[in-house]
């Protein structure tokens, strides 16, 4: 698709809700150069992660694959460092692996979360990361040269520092480049930011962040954060930090030259609640895990001049799955063989054309014994084995409040349900790494559970 081999910058940010932005239509926080790549791109108003935590959705994005395929349930909490780091995408093929192979110089400033963060992966060959998958944001340990570093300054500042270094190296070579800038913004703690930025949202009154009644389910985290207006001014004043770092970003292209020969995509890892239905946290913010609008579906904006069309608003039913063949389409690279990729490309979205049949695509979302299915108007969720259980009316109870699953009158639309999700999953998923069987408990994966990596111990944090 892609012609004179495109460079590529991708923006991932780390926790933040699709209503954490400007052009979703908040109007409190700030977020100008999000906003602008949205005026200059298209928006996707209906973008889901495959699992609604962080390092198994950053595997399906680079992957095309589901957590029950390439085995990241959870968080990594261990094999990130030290004798026991692991490889946990060892064996898959990422789209980076495939850029590299074919003349892309492949470079990563920022979360790498997905294990041995010392050993540069998958075709990068300039790696700065965090050593794990968050912390301070001040003095933040990183990997640089492949050493252990505490990196001075704020985190958020240096990650895009690098990334500068890596543009001004390789933006006006022959060779193409791909560039993933991985925030760890905003993350939590949501101290010590900017104050000048903290301080800007002392009167905002917070009204795109509703401080419900305790969730019954809810961890604690909420206990922490629930109408604690200092959490809810770090968590805006570390999104407008690091909106202010991608405009730094955007600009050195513009500099450069290159930005009519860039592909730019800012997406989350992760959707995130501030108070919403009642806690704070993504899907392993509740206990048992939740698989809510506000956890799953995320910003994601692509923006390339003269080649996407600018302002458009995109409401096709895409997955993260779906990421790497329409990328890999994009710049005229082949989909690998066998590695039962179970995403399609949304290109003609992505070129502001209606893909017959897009809007009535299936989204499917897992998180260990949580899984879902949702249509443009229904959303199913299902526990293994016991439940709870979970239907929800899209169109007419937007806010997922009133659980329908024990309705009557849907006990048809529940069978039918859980036909196609039971279905889909059977097809799909690789049975020695299939979550249902593995005991996923949202507080951290500790070692990869691929048949044939040899155990040491259980594979998942357990719970108290």
């Amino acid at each position: 698709m892609a012609v004179d081999r495109t460079n590529v910058v991708f923006i991932l940010s780390d926790d933040q809700g699709i209503w954490a932005a400007g052009c979703y239509g908040n109007p409190e926080i700030r977020t100008p150069n999000i906003d602008r790549l949205a005026a200059g791109g298209v928006r996707f108003s209906n973008f889901f992660v495959a699992t609604p935590v962080c390092s198994p959705s950053r595997a399906t994005l680079l992957t095309g694959r589901i957590p029950s395929q390439h085995g990241i349930h959870d968080w990594i909490r261990g094999g990130n460092l030290g004798p026991d780091a692991a490889p946990y995408l060892e064996g898959e093929v990422c789209y980076t692996d495939l850029l590299a192979a074919h003349g892309w110089t492949c470079g990563i400033s920022g979360k790498w979360h997905l294990g041995a963060s010392q050993l540069p992966q998958h075709g990068f060959s300039h790696w700065y990361v965090h050593q794990a998958g968050g912390g301070p944001y001040y003095n933040a340990p990183m990997v640089r040269d492949g050493q252990l570093i505490d990196e001075p300054g704020y985190v958020t500042d240096r990650i895009t520092d690098d990334a500068l270094g890596f543009l001004d190296a390789h933006g006006r070579s022959s060779a193409p480049f791909y560039l993933s800038v991985h925030y760890t913004a905003p993350h939590s703690p949501w101290e010590h930011h900017p104050q000048s930025i903290v301080d800007s949202y002392d009167d905002c009154p917070f009204l795109s962040c509703p401080q419900e009644p305790r969730h019954p389910w809810a961890t604690s985290l909420t206990d922490r954060c629930l109408g604690n207006r200092a959490m809810l001014k770090g968590y805006f004043a570390a999104v407008t930090a690091m909106d202010d770092n991608a405009g730094r970003i955007l600009g050195r292209l513009d500099d450069l030259g290159i930005r009519q020969n860039t592909l730019v995509v800012f997406v989350s890892d992760n959707g995130f609640n501030c108070g919403h239905h009642g806690f704070w946290g993504k899907g392993n913010g509740t206990e048992p895990r939740n698989m809510y609008e506000n956890s799953i579906r995320v910003p994601f904006i692509v923006s390339h001049p003269g080649t996407i069309p600018a302002g458009q608003v995109q409401g096709a039913m895409v997955s993260a799955y779906d990421l790497m063949p329409t990328l890999l389409e994009y710049l005229g690279l082949p989909i690998p063989e066998g590695r039962h990729l179970v995403g399609q490309s949304f290109l003609p979205n992505l070129l502001g054309h209606d893909r017959p049949g897009r809007d009535h695509v299936v989204i499917f979302d897992e998180y260990g014994n949580t899984r879902m299915v949702r249509t443009k108007e229904w959303k199913y969720v299902h526990r293994y084995p016991d439940g709870p259980q979970e239907l929800w009316d899209l169109v007419h109870d937007r806010g997922e409040r009133h659980n329908l699953v024990d309705d009557p009158a849907q006990a048809a639309r529940v069978r039918d349900l859980r036909g196609l999700l039971d279905d889909w999953f059977t097809r799909h998923v690789e049975p020695g790494v299939d979550g249902v069987t593995q005991p996923v408990t949202g507080l951290g994966q500790l070692r990869p559970v691929l048949p044939g990596w040899p155990g040491r111990g259980p594979a998942y944090h357990p719970r108290a």
